[in-house]
């Protein structure tokens, strides 16, 4: 049996737009599920992996990357919908699931095995929002990766989708046109790459039309360590992110490449479910220090991250632990960026999270941050 679903996204939709009456709108009601585990997969993958090093690609390497000319020259054919054509859906077996945004524990490995599956999922957004993503490990966002400063990643996409995709991780420094290469429907891509730098990062498909891809659920977040950890904290992520779907109630929704070039979302949201934390708020304890890494994955709009009520101690722009500003009220993530949030939780209360881009905020993008005594 599925989770019962919370009151319909419209009704946070149409609260007054004032400061004042949005904040209060904030405190509206919705019933959540349990969270989503992520779906990491760790198998050792070499499909590709000796190929690349002698310089043999398959054919899935033939298929161009993206660059800048071809992101914006492409705006019809099969790249203009998310939908699959023929396919048939019963969204109602569909549930909501609120996705979990809690750091996870860093390996006791220092070389961590990925192999993901870029595939063709029905997500529901909301109780009235099904939509036709593209995802990696079939959530949107993908699963959230943790690694220190230093490790080994050994990555491997398998595309399972219905055309070709990629993956381009912005922790790495790497040759793009032999990592981030794209790969038709059933074959896969490996490569390894150490991170140099700490920070909040960001993880997309790089397949032309880049747009098309990251507004269509391609994205997530990866979070490097320094190697010196940071204070002891509750520690979350949030990925900011904007939802442009087809005209019409079909379900599911397809995701629009020409309704991205309008630059007006439907939604924009936290982790892929619009107000979702407003359902199920984010808790902790008074006299917790609280770091939130948020990574803006756009595709095109910026996150002004402020959480009402409260200042950041301290905000990391670059790689922690250097580059802190301290007393910071809100402070922009652009989109393709990612930036450390940190406060002390020393008053008790309900606290909004929001982007003070408050037409984003309204779309979708707060939630609450309950601290307890």
């Amino acid at each position: 049996m599925s989770e019962p679903l919370p009151p319909r996204l419209s009704e946070l939709l149409e609260q007054p737009r004032d400061r004042r009456a949005f904040l209060r709108s904030s405190a509206l009601s919705f019933a959540v599920p349990a969270a989503l585990a992520a779906c990491t997969r760790t198998e050792t993958h070499n499909e590709t992996a000796e190929q690349t090093k002698q310089g043999q690609l398959p054919p899935s390497a033939r298929t161009p990357n993206a660059s800048s000319s071809a992101d914006t020259g492409v705006h019809a054919g099969p790249h203009g919908s998310s939908a699959v054509p023929g396919q048939r859906i019963d969204v109602s077996k569909i549930p909501f699931r609120r996705y979990d945004p809690t750091l996870p524990p860093l390996s006791k490995e220092r070389t961590l095995r990925i192999h993901w599956e870029a595939r063709d999922v029905p997500i529901r957004i909301s109780p009235e929002v099904v939509v036709a993503a593209w995802t990696f490990e079939g959530d949107v966002p993908g699963p959230i990766v943790h690694v220190r400063q230093g490790d080994t990643i050994e990555f491997t996409l398998t595309n399972r989708g219905s055309i070709p995709h990629s993956m381009d991780f912005h922790a790495a420094q790497i040759d793009p046109k032999v990592a981030f290469r794209s790969v038709i429907p059933g074959e896969s891509v490996t490569y390894t790459f150490k991170p140099r730098y700490a920070g909040a990062f960001l993880y997309h498909c790089g397949t032309a039309p880049v747009l098309m891809h990251i507004g269509a659920g391609m994205y997530g977040a990866i979070i490097v360590s320094p190697p010196t950890p940071l204070p002891p904290a509750r520690e979350f992520v949030l990925v900011q992110s904007e939802f442009y779907l087809e005209p019409g109630n079909q379900q599911p929704s397809a995701f629009s490449y020409d309704e991205m070039l309008t630059l007006v979302p439907n939604y924009v949201a936290f982790n892929g479910r619009p107000a979702q934390y407003l359902a199920e708020p984010i808790r902790v304890k008074k006299g917790d220090r609280v770091r939130f890494y948020v990574v803006n994955a756009g595709p095109t709009a910026t996150c002004d991250f402020h959480v009402v009520g409260e200042q950041f101690d301290t905000v990391y722009l670059g790689a922690p632990p250097g580059n802190a500003i301290h007393g910071v009220q809100t402070f922009s993530v652009p989109a393709g960026g990612g930036m450390v949030f940190e406060l002390m939780a020393d008053v008790a209360g309900e606290f909004p999270f929001v982007n003070h881009g408050f037409g984003h905020g309204q779309k979708g993008a707060i939630g609450h941050l309950v601290v307890v005594e």
